[in-house]
């Protein structure tokens, strides 16, 4: 029986593995050979070292820490390394094609590996290999849309935007204890360790806020109005002077779509306008995770069985945000729709590891940031994989970052 569950293991595994790169290489169908190199922000790297980093991190973890093989193409190993050259300097990549053939090489190898690997040791490495990849091919979209958003703008959405519902309702979650955090094989450290969190009664809203409601905020002095705003909020606004959100668009196609690309201050600023304030995390991973009648921790707003399309906006199926009201089949048994997929959500929490907290598999992958100046956020987007796509999951990003596919919703 033993033998038989690490088998249908393996090839779970060589599947997800194949499923995520075929889905990573798909954005890579209309790259310019300019996109591919060019550096969009001075904070993130361009497209086509993202890639080649997913290779050199596969080769290294799995080929050669445990099949042996000596590095792989070491003329590269400098520019791919996440601490091998500053971002700046990452711009003189090798072709497409050279990178790609460099990824497909490295990958054969890894599955043939993999039929003999043992599991029962490394099951959890695989898991974080997956999900590293999707982090990456996450980036890749929102740097492609940094390249790409003056054009996408003028371009409506093409989905249908359900009736109109009351978008400002807020839900109800009264006090009490729910299990937090996630404990499974493929959880990320910085998930675990599962543990009781006893939460105070608090509303919450029932959507993400839409642009049609950022618009109110924007129309009413919202950044230009010190009031609004925190001090570290106002300091960086004067040094950034700015009147929208990054990926905005006054067509109001968008109107019932999350805002996004908003940082944390900008969340914080339009929650005060609302005479509200963001979530704490554990508040957000109550609403979505925690049943009111059973008491059942669910591993998504759902339940437990995979996210799909009839649930959420995901794995870059759609290829943009969605009314916030599109998914009446994914929402929370607390009632909030859009807890997964979409926009990725601020909270009002720091970063840090729960008690408990060992790192895996190096200390420079959650570890380093719990310094007190990351602020977390949840729920994924519309370009996160369903690998990483669960109520667990913890990102994380300085709180003037705006760049990625982000909003927010309320709380009282």
């Amino acid at each position: 029986m033993k033998s038989i569950s690490s088998e249908s293991k393996r090839v779970e595994i060589a599947q997800n593995l194949t499923e995520c790169r075929d889905r990573t290489l798909d954005l890579f169908q209309t790259v310019t050979p300019e996109e591919f190199t060019q550096q969009a922000h001075p904070d993130f790297s361009p497209i086509g070292w993202h890639l080649g980093h997913i290779a050199f991190v596969e080769a290294q973890w799995i080929l050669e820490r445990y099949a042996g093989y000596s590095p792989f193409y070491p003329q590269y190993r400098q520019l791919f390394a996440a601490d091998g050259l500053p971002k700046q300097q990452r711009q003189n990549l090798p072709p497409y094609e050279v990178i790609q053939g460099i990824l497909s090489e490295i990958r054969t190898h890894v599955l043939d590996y993999l039929e003999t690997a043992p599991l029962a040791q490394q099951e959890r490495l695989w898991r974080w290999l997956i999900q590293h990849e999707c982090q990456h091919s996450e980036t890749i979209t929102f740097v492609l849309q940094l390249l790409r958003w003056p054009h996408i703008a003028h371009f409506p959405p093409s989905v249908t935007t359900p009736p109109t519902c009351h978008l400002t309702e807020m839900v109800a979650i009264p006090a009490g204890e729910f299990q937090m955090g996630y404990d499974a094989t493929e959880a990320q450290d910085n998930e675990q360790v599962s543990h009781n969190n006893y939460v105070e009664s608090y509303q919450i809203d029932r959507y993400p806020v839409t642009c049609k409601q950022y618009r109110d905020f924007m129309e009413a002095g919202g950044y230009q109005k010190r009031e609004f705003w925190s001090e570290q909020g106002w300091h960086w606004l004067q040094d950034n002077p700015i009147s929208q959100p990054l990926y905005w668009s006054d067509s109001p196609e968008w109107d019932e779509h999350p805002v996004c690309g908003v940082n944390w201050y900008e969340a914080e600023a339009y929650a005060n306008f609302r005479g509200k304030r963001l979530p704490t995390e554990a508040e957000w991973e109550k609403a979505a995770r925690w049943h009111p009648t059973t008491g059942e921790t669910l591993h998504y707003p759902w339940g437990h069985s995979l996210p799909t399309t009839q649930r959420c906006n995901h794995n870059t199926l759609v290829g943009h945000t969605t009314p916030v009201n599109s998914y009446p089949s994914g929402q929370s048994p607390s009632g909030c729709w859009d807890m997964l997929g979409n926009v990725w959500e601020w909270t009002n929490s720091w970063f840090g590891g729960y008690s408990g907290f060992k790192y895996f598999p190096y200390r420079g992958y959650s570890q380093v940031y719990f310094d007190g100046q990351h602020r977390v956020l949840r729920g994924g987007s519309w370009s996160t994989r369903p690998w990483t796509l669960r109520g667990s999951f913890r990102n994380w990003y300085h709180p003037w970052v705006r760049q990625i596919f982000v909003g927010f919703r309320c709380a009282v």
